[in-house]
């Protein structure tokens, strides 16, 4: 006899229902921060000083989190590989060297597959990090470093399904791999060496030269030209701005239309003065070779639109604008 489905309670609102998931998954991370301690630091130092991998391990859903976290370690300059708690004590320890360092999650910190590990983590010696919910578990007793994810409750109202648990497992994860990658200082062009497949590495490996504006695009004037001559090479070039050199043709300088309105609203008989009196001084500069990637870093710490492109000799050859950028799609 089949069994017939129970009606959604008609009092059951999911508008409420996912705002109060959202907001106890938000107080979940936020509950992180004050644990980030020394401990963290010293978890950190521990990974740096490896001369092997971080193994992640998980059973279940923690596992599943291990699998992402292990993800983002490896796409950001620090070798990491997924164990199987389950296979591991059937054989897949084999994969563990005494230099790597693991990284166990689990939230009671008792769960079968993982404590079972534990006797052969040490024999082997490589070091045992801990993510876990209970300080007070075999897994954290028994840790060389703990992380602590303990959380309030769950999102689940019976309490069961995990939830909130591993929104602050995956948290602390992301924590410890940007505080790798800034500590190791990867860069923009390391992470596209990790992502070279696709539209990503492509977009990635795109060098200034291959978006910058050049030749009758690309306004250029000497410091000494009037503003009047500058306006016009800018025109002629239907750009935003022009690059300033001095007799040498070396960059001194860059004249924004953001410049034009600021001198503008002080002085409107500024037409006859020499651009060098009015430019920006010691612009915000990429190198020839560099990536576009960079350029746009630079573009937005500075929260400039241009940036002019400079060979060896800082004699400019180009300028990037925000909308190269964007039609490449780097934005």
């Amino acid at each position: 006899m089949s069994k017939t489905r129970k009606p959604i309670s008609k009092k059951s609102d999911p508008i409420k229902i996912a705002r109060r998931v959202l907001q106890i998954e938000a107080n979940a991370v936020k509950s992180l921060i004050p644990r980030i301690t020394r401990d963290f630091t010293k978890v950190v130092d521990l990974i740096l000083s490896s001369t092997g991998r971080v193994v992640i391990t998980g059973m279940g859903k923690p596992g599943i989190i291990g699998e992402k976290i292990s993800a983002t370690l490896s796409s950001t300059g620090t070798a990491s590989l997924f164990l199987h708690p389950a296979e591991a004590i059937h054989g897949d320890l084999g994969r563990v060297k005494c230099n790597d360092v693991i990284i166990a999650l689990s939230n009671s910190g008792e769960t079968d597959e993982i404590v079972k590990l534990i006797p052969v983590i040490k024999k082997i010696g490589a070091i045992l990090i801990s993510i876990v919910g209970k300080k007070k578990s075999t897994l954290a007793n028994n840790s060389d470093m703990i992380l602590n994810v303990n959380v309030e409750k769950e999102a689940c109202p019976l309490g069961l399904a995990p939830t909130a648990s591993t929104t602050a497992m995956l948290a602390m994860g992301d924590a410890l791999s940007i505080a790798l990658l800034e500590a190791k200082g990867f860069r923009v062009e390391d992470f596209a060496f990790y992502h070279p497949g696709g539209s990503l590495g492509k977009k990635l490996w795109l060098k200034v030269e291959d978006v910058m504006r050049k030749d009758k695009a690309f306004a250029i004037a000497r410091q000494d030209a009037s503003l009047k001559k500058v306006l016009c090479a800018i025109t002629r070039a239907r750009a935003g701005s022009a690059t300033i050199v001095d007799k040498k043709g070396k960059l001194v300088g860059i004249f924004t239309d953001g410049d034009l309105r600021r001198h503008f609203e002080k002085d409107l008989s500024i037409v006859s003065k020499q651009v060098k009196d009015l430019m920006t001084t010691n612009p915000a500069v990429v190198k020839k070779g560099g990536m576009a990637v960079e350029a746009l870093s630079i573009m937005r710490q500075k929260k400039i639109d241009e940036i002019p492109v400079v060979d060896k000799s800082y004699r400019p050859i180009g300028l990037v604008d925000i909308q190269d950028l964007l039609k490449a799609g780097l934005i």
